[in-house]
């Protein structure tokens, strides 16, 4: 009977429970369906006819083209818009600091202050700003992300905050003007990287797809992009970014490169067809020399000639550039004071710059109250200017020449100033800690140095070099070619003349562009001389080789076998849980290679850690334990070295498969280990020893 009245009992609960179970279950499906009948939707017909909208928008966008192709797409449009509000913005700032200048006339030290402290404080609050938000903001950022580009991962250069300090900063010191005379380029090609690897976050997550490779991809496209969308000049650029940031160019690279390049040249040029700069899509810096007769067969000569002079000056701009960046590091109270104050040196080096170029000093020899782009649109000119100088006729809007012309000195003086004053100025310039770029500066000294040569050839013969022909000088054309020239002899590339064609829409000088750039750079390689962003990277100790193939040739023979240390953490295949658990609190690594024993460490594999963890926890309470290889999978390893291989070819192996790490062999047995850390100090010992 009790065990009777215990089931009973227990059966009633149960049924009790299966009520109430399905009681509940009918409160909530009837909750369910009152929520249902009444859903807050508004325009629920609207927004599903314009979901189906979107997902056939989205079809068909995929049909003609994968994601990627929309992203390049993307990067050229935003960086096109970026640098035409760069260019708006610094174009307003500019012209107000000319209309407060001129409405001072009268007021000598009113003058003078403006003229000074207007980029002193541009330059303090560019350095202020960037270095307060992302201190890896300053310079010009393509020796890092050469760097970066080689496989070598460095924190906070592609973050969204770089970004923000690098454009507000950018847009500071551009603003100072022909006074500081600092560039665009260099820093926008970081900034074009910068929101390249901001889109291929957002494409990861769209695709669900997060390969390294594609990243790179993405970079190598943004460098591109970011000089096509400075001068509109698509071909250039896609030079530039193999010559300059591509030391291990891929051909699958090639078809991106062009498509966002365009991009961004196209609508850049549109962006300003709309705002009314220009007329129509046109060259950057549109010349007007004549395309029927551009120069004459003798003038080769001196175009060679020029190449060669453009070629000795830029091995003096180099070394000096390089003496100035040791310097700076070197003297304790400049690197103290760019240690702990760098707003007050930039402050203190944009007045002295100032104080140079004022107008009533030294700034009249040197046409400083010209803008950048004024600067290279006048030396551009095509027409002579010593011959119109005695025919000077006064106008309401006054020529650009006549900045190099002003009363009682000719433009042989202003041109000669410009040259050697410009040249330490801009050496000078080099050492503010803020976003700047390099690559204008040069061209427009570049365009200085041809444009003298050009004036002094049209005095010297006014009727044209060929006997029986009327074909005069054109000293315009020794400027465009004298430009390509000085920027290829600095930065070591081919470039710049390909980038002259594009910017002026001269195809008539492609000749004298190359040949002079040829001559150039053969003279600056001379002695093994690194280029303008090698030296950077020999300063800054960027793991870099290529640069120091150049300075020391001896290096390719260097065997990696000298350099080498012995691997920190090695497990053996039959390692137990003390000697695991060993290797987990001594190391922080994230792999470890697996030998065969220690005396004999001839390499397996290698395991991660969180097998090794694994292992930790299945070996706990099991008697007898077992070994390494009974319960974790040893990778083999595809990639190794001998130590034998040379440092060159090292670098060019971890460069081209972009490996943070190359195991060192010899024979099999394990040697060692080299990372991307110890191929940098590898390269600051022999950056010592040069």
């Amino acid at each position: 009977m009790e065990k009777v009245y215990v089931s009973s009992s227990i059966n009633e609960h149960k049924r009790q429970g299966v009520q109430q179970a399905s009681g509940e279950a009918e409160g909530t499906q009837d909750k369910l369906i009152i929520s249902n009948e009444h859903p807050w939707k508004p325009w629920q017909a609207a927004r599903s006819r314009i979901r189906g909208y979107v997902v056939c928008v989205q079809s068909l966008m995929l049909s003609l083209a994968g994601l990627e192709w929309y992203c390049y797409a993307a990067l050229g449009v935003l960086m096109a818009l970026m640098s035409f509000w760069i260019d708006f913005i610094v174009a307003k700032l500019l012209r107000a600091h000319q209309w407060l200048y001129s409405n001072l006339e009268g007021h000598f030290l009113l003058q003078f202050l403006c003229w000074t402290l207007y980029p002193a404080c541009l330059c303090a609050l560019s350095t202020s700003f960037s270095h307060s938000i992302c201190p890896q903001s300053a310079g010009s950022g393509l020796p890092e992300m050469r760097t970066i580009l080689a496989g070598v991962q460095l924190p906070d250069y592609l973050s969204l905050s770089n970004l923000f300090a690098k454009l507000v900063g950018l847009i500071c010191t551009l603003s100072a003007g022909s006074t500081v005379f600092l560039g665009k380029v260099g820093p926008f090609v970081h900034l074009s990287n910068m929101m390249g690897a901001y889109l291929h976050r957002l494409y990861a997550y769209a695709s669900g797809k997060k390969q390294r490779r594609s990243e790179q991809e993405m970079l190598i496209v943004a460098s591109a992009v970011g000089v096509a969308s400075c001068f509109s000049a698509p071909i250039s650029g896609v030079l530039f970014s193999i010559e300059v940031l591509g030391g291990h160019y891929s051909v699958r690279d090639y078809c991106p490169c062009f498509f966002a390049a365009v991009c961004g040249a196209l609508f850049r040029s549109l962006f300003a067809v709309f705002s009314g700069e220009h007329e129509t899509v046109n060259a950057l810096f549109k010349t007007s020399f004549p395309m029927d007769f551009p120069y004459q067969p003798p003038e080769m000569l001196f175009y060679s000639l020029l190449g060669l002079l453009c070629g000795a000056v830029s091995c003096i701009y180099l070394f000096s550039h390089r003496w100035i960046l040791r310097f700076v590091r070197t003297n304790k109270l400049i690197s103290r004071l760019l240690a702990t104050e760098k707003t007050m040196y930039s402050a203190i080096v944009a007045f002295l710059l100032g104080l140079v170029t004022f107008p009533f000093s030294a700034g009249s020899y040197i046409a400083s109250q010209l803008t950048m782009k004024q600067l290279i649109s006048s030396l551009l000119e095509g027409t002579q200017w010593t011959s119109r100088n005695a025919t000077l006729v006064e106008d309401s809007i006054q020529p650009l020449w006549q900045e190099w012309s002003p009363p009682e000195i000719n433009v042989f003086q202003t041109l000669g100033c410009f040259i050697l004053i410009k040249l330490w100025l801009l050496v000078l310039a080099c050492t503010l800690p803020l976003p700047a770029g390099y690559f204008m500066p040069v061209f427009i000294f570049g365009a200085a140095l041809g444009r003298f040569l050009g004036e002094g050839l049209a005095y010297l013969f006014p009727n044209g070099i060929s006997s029986g022909t009327e074909r005069k000088i054109n000293p315009g054309g020794y400027a465009l070619v004298g430009a390509a020239a000085f920027a290829g002899g600095v930065t070591h590339t081919l470039s710049p003349a390909l980038c002259a064609l594009e910017m002026t829409g001269q195809s008539g000088h492609i000749l004298p562009l190359l040949i002079a750039t040829l001559i150039s750079n053969a003279v600056s390689r001379s002695k093994h001389q690194p280029s303008f962003y090698d030296g950077i990277s020999l300063i800054k100790k960027l793991p870099h080789l290529p640069s120091l193939i150049r300075a020391c040739p001896k290096l390719s023979s260097v065997q990696i076998g000298r350099f080498v240390e012995p691997a920190g953490s090695v497990l053996e295949r039959g390692e137990k849980v003390a000697g695991v658990q060993n290797v987990l609190n001594n190391s922080t690594e994230s792999e470890f290679p697996v030998v065969d024993t220690r005396e004999s460490p001839t390499l397996l594999g290698t395991v991660t850690r969180n097998q090794l963890q694994v292992f930790l926890l299945e070996n706990q309470n099991e008697v007898p334990c077992k070994s390494l290889e009974d319960k974790c999978t040893i990778q083999s390893v595809t990639l190794q070295i001998s130590t034998d291989t040379t440092i060159r070819q090292a670098h060019c192996i971890m460069s081209v498969v972009r490996e943070q790490r190359v195991f060192v062999t010899e024979k099999g047995k394990l040697c060692g280990v080299i990372t991307w850390r110890e191929m940098k100090k590898i390269i600051e010992a022999m950056a010592e020893e040069i």
